[in-house]
């Protein structure tokens, strides 16, 4: 394949993805430049997060239970959350519940994007490698975005459970990010048996949290008090 060839594949499965999630917002779509912004912030962050997994990894071992859960799932989505709560937790296009699942899923998949493109050059990855990894990593990092995303719009719009929302968005991608990665280090032969229920149930979970996001959102009541009016 060429190297455009390779790139587009590549790059096409975040892309799309994100255009899936950003096109869910029912009410009121986020900037687009914001959107974007915080999809580059996810590709920049690959490099920091290279650069500190190899440390823990010579710090800590190779244990699959640790890596798992604390070099690559732990680290990963600690640094997307940061970014998220950072950058977009306090800004005003932030105003309704959807939002924080864009956000997120944007920031992941700039990361999810990037790993992609370095895979497909280092592993001379071919059309059938790049579809299996849009099916298996780069989905699940909009998955683990979606869960992020729902629960620090779930701490924004319900300041009497706060803490306990901002806690679940970040422990719930730890967690199923980690039994991912903890399932592909232990079972080399008949990972697919356990992957594909696993991914069907993160896809499921997803497409509720979204649909739950938008049913919460206070413009949907304000749009259908302006049709009343009507």
């Amino acid at each position: 394949m060429s190297v455009l060839s390779v790139l587009t594949a590549a790059i096409a499965p975040g892309v799309a993805l994100l255009a899936y999630f950003y096109l869910k917002d029912r009410y009121d779509t986020e900037p687009i430049h914001l959107v974007m912004k915080l999809f580059l912030f996810g590709v920049l962050l690959v490099f920091p997060v290279m650069v500190l997994q190899r440390a823990f990894a010579h710090g800590l071992g190779d244990d699959p239970l640790i890596f798992s859960f604390i070099i690559s799932s732990g680290l990963e989505e600690f640094l997307k959350w940061f970014i998220v709560y950072i950058v977009i937790y306090q800004h005003a296009s932030f105003d309704e519940p959807y939002d924080g699942i864009v956000y997120a899923v944007a920031v992941s998949l700039g990361f999810a994007t990037l790993e992609n493109v370095f895979y497909a050059f280092l592993n001379s990855a071919t059309i059938t490698s790049l579809l299996s990894r849009a099916l298996l990593p780069v989905s699940g990092h909009a998955m683990f975005g979606v869960m992020m995303g729902y629960y620090l719009g779930k701490s924004k719009f319900t300041p009497d459970r706060k803490t306990r929302y901002l806690a679940f968005s970040i422990l719930f991608p730890i967690f199923w990010h980690g039994l991912y990665d903890y399932i592909l280090l232990t079972t080399k032969s008949n990972w697919v048996w356990f992957m594909i229920p696993l991914m069907v149930f993160l896809w499921a979970r997803s497409i509720w949290k979204v649909n739950r996001a938008n049913s919460k959102s206070p413009l949907r009541v304000m749009q259908a008090e302006d049709q009343v009016k009507i």
